[in-house]
């Protein structure tokens, strides 16, 4: 789908010089909003964004303050790559 939103010349240079930063920012902040209003799971949000990996998705969701809730395999995992370090 395609979807065009009319911003004024004016503003549209005080947001960004090039249509496309301003495009994929915008495509960022909804897909971010419709995250965190549950209508996106994070396997949906990485399709949207075009994140190739797990990693590089939690990369863009953490240097936005998000971070993917954790469920007890999660942490069991964790513990036990913390274990086999040795710490």
């Amino acid at each position: 789908m395609e979807l065009t939103v009319a911003i004024p010349d004016d503003l549209a240079e005080r947001l960004g010089a090039d249509g496309e930063d301003i495009a994929r920012r915008a495509l960022e902040a909804f897909a971010v909003e419709a995250y965190r209003a549950e209508r996106l799971t994070l396997p949906e949000l990485r399709r949207l964004l075009g994140f190739g990996t797990r990693a590089a998705l939690d990369a863009f969701l953490k240097a936005r303050g998000i971070y993917a809730p954790l469920d007890l395999a999660d942490i069991d995992q964790d513990r036990a790559d913390l274990s086999r370090l040795g710490l």
